[in-house]
Order: structure tokens, then sequence, then C-alpha cells
């Protein structure tokens, strides 16, 4: 098990709005719970100090029944995180690590999400790397993509 492959995700999407506005709707925990929480799923924010060592926490819980198994309970995700580096208005980079008895999960991942002014708006990318097994690489591309759709629709 030792030469297992570290995979790597990714999502794109062009938002209608400056880098510094994609940027800031990251940095208010509460515009943050607003939009990241992919479809089907809320969110809720314990911990947050938006800053280069700063933690974070939140719980991503499913809504309904007809979902996939969650990777902290039956229908929740909890998530903590550590800010990396913010560069404001050009890249967010977070080391995060999924609360889960399952080994599946047990790594840590790294998040950066790339926003680069292009005409019209910001091309954000997310760029996922190390990304655990247990997270199906088809279900985590459909919510990043999810999660930019609901970022479109806060900012535009």
């Amino acid at each position: 098990m030792n030469n297992k492959s570290k995979r790597t995700d990714t999502a794109a999407r062009i938002i209608k709005s400056p880098p510094l506005a994609v940027y800031r709707a990251f940095m208010d925990p509460k515009a943050l719970v607003a939009w990241l929480p992919p479809k089907g799923m809320k969110g809720r924010i314990e911990a947050f100090d938006a800053r280069e060592g700063g933690m974070y926490r939140m719980t991503l819980t499913y809504i309904g029944s007809d979902h996939p198994a969650g990777k902290t309970s039956d229908n929740q995700d909890v998530a903590q995180g550590e800010f990396i580096e913010l560069i404001p208005g050009k890249r967010i980079v977070q080391r995060i690590v999924f609360e889960s008895e399952d080994p599946a999960f047990a790594e840590a991942m790294i998040m950066t999400w790339n926003l680069e002014g292009v005409p019209g708006g910001t091309e954000v990318s997310i760029i996922c790397e190390n990304v655990p097994e247990g997270i199906r690489q088809d279900d985590h591309e459909a919510g990043m993509s999810s999660t930019l759709a609901n970022l479109a629709a806060f900012l535009e």
C-alpha cells in the first residue's frame, strides 16, 4: 500500500465578479457557508481564523436521506482546515483533514483556489492534491462544480 498514487482532482468556472470580490467571499465565514456546501448539503462553521497559519472547522450535513455515507458520520463531513497561503484576489491554499475513523479519508488534502482576472470576471480554478482514496473522483468533481455554481449564484 505504500505505492498508492496520490490523486489530483480539479474544477474551474468563470465567475462574473472581480477577483477581490471572489476572494472576500472566502474570507467571510457567513458568506462561505452560504455558497461552499455542494448541492444536497448545508454547512456550519465552528471556528474561522482567516490568516496564514489560521485554522477553521466546518461541518457539512447532507440534507434528506438520499445521499452517500458521510466521512465523519452517516450524514456529516467534518473538516479541519489550515490556511497555508492567502494572496488577496489571487490564491487561497488550504490543508484539509476530514474527521473520520475510516483510514480511506485520513490523509491531509491540499486545496488550492486560483483566482485569475479575465474579461468579464474571474476564472476560479480548484486544484485538490493528495485527495483521500475514500473520496470518489466523480463525486468530488461534481461537488466542486456544484460549489462553483453556488459561488457564481452568490456573487453574480
